[in-house]
């Protein structure tokens, strides 16, 4: 029962009930090869899943980062010609970064509500994706990068970097006065502000770093591929979004991991690549995905409300009563 009500160690107890499962009925599920997919998979949503984490955390949403990983990818692809890959990869980010910066600038001084002007970029960014590609795939006859960064290896370069990539965040978020920032803004933002934290910067600082990771996610992806396609990042929305609250984060804010957030992308991709391999289809696997979220929610919202409900509560005044009743 402690394991259940411990965020910690929950989302482990998920991942080796979800993989046990899945090795014993589904074929084909625990060789080298299938293991490979799923990191590779997997490490596709980690930079995205960070910068949405970082956004949700300071209270928060980006409903943007699907559509940047696409342009980001776009991008690279198209510009490497020209730039070479090292200029390309920094057009990407930088521009993945400014639009996370116009979000937050709107958010914080206009005083529109995120999910509004994310809605917005969102559907904008998907537009120039669309008219830049001219709505087919940019590709590179090029291997040489992709050959490098994505070999069929458990310790493949791009899983190394998103791994890394996760490991820092979560060191900068638990241990830095950054991210302790973070947590108190989303947490208690007028007590962020009398504790003299910059609450609108700290705000803004969060959508460009999602900004920015989101397009990182997208250079990696196209660089592994050598193309990039319109559609890159339509499986990333709602992936990400389900695995940064299975990971323990809080819509209100002022709650997440990101290792715990890396975890449940995890699960999600190796759910669906279980029940891809016993033959479900697209709806099932999204309906196995969306019983796994609300048994979270659920689990969650019941460990808080019995938390609630003992909070303030003394066992030896309990015990007294008890006694004088008897």
């Amino acid at each position: 029962m402690r394991v259940l009500t411990s965020r910690r160690w929950r989302i482990w107890l998920l991942y080796a009930v979800v993989a046990s499962i899945l090795i014993a009925l589904a074929p084909n599920f625990a060789t080298r090869l299938n293991q490979i997919a799923i990191l590779k998979a997997t490490s596709t949503h980690l930079p995205s899943m960070i910068g949405f984490s970082l956004v949700l955390i300071v209270g928060q949403l980006d409903l943007s980062f699907a559509a940047v990983l696409t342009l980001g990818a776009m991008l690279c692809i198209g510009l490497q010609p020209a730039l070479g890959w090292a200029g390309s990869t920094a057009c990407a980010i930088a521009i993945g970064a400014s639009i996370g910066l116009a979000n937050g600038v709107l958010v914080v001084k206009a005083r529109i509500s995120s999910f509004i002007v994310t809605l917005g970029t969102m559907t904008m960014v998907q537009g120039v994706v669309n008219l830049y590609s001219k709505g087919g795939t940019l590709s590179l006859n090029d291997f040489t990068m992709a050959d490098w960064l994505d070999p069929m290896s458990l310790l493949a370069p791009r899983v190394m970097i998103c791994v890394a990539l996760v490991l820092v965040a979560e060191v900068v978020l638990q241990r830095t006065p950054l991210g302790r920032g973070l947590f108190l803004l989303g947490g208690n933002s007028r007590a962020a502000w009398f504790s003299g934290l910059n609450v609108d910067l700290t705000v803004i600082l969060a959508f460009v770093l999602s900004g920015a990771l989101s397009a990182a996610g997208g250079v990696l992806f196209a660089m592994s591929l050598s193309s990039a396609n319109p559609a890159m990042g339509t499986g990333s929305l709602m992936l990400v979004i389900a695995s940064v609250i299975i990971g323990g984060a809080s819509m209100n804010g002022g709650r997440g991991s990101i290792v715990q957030g890396a975890v449940a992308v995890l699960v999600l991709v190796t759910l669906t690549n279980g029940m891809s391999a016993m033959g479900a289809g697209f709806e099932v696997q999204l309906v196995a995905s969306g019983v796994v979220l609300a048994a979270t929610v659920l689990l969650d919202a019941a460990v808080e409300r019995r938390r609630d409900r003992r909070r303030g509560a003394r066992a030896y005044l309990l015990r007294e009563l008890e006694s004088a009743g008897a």
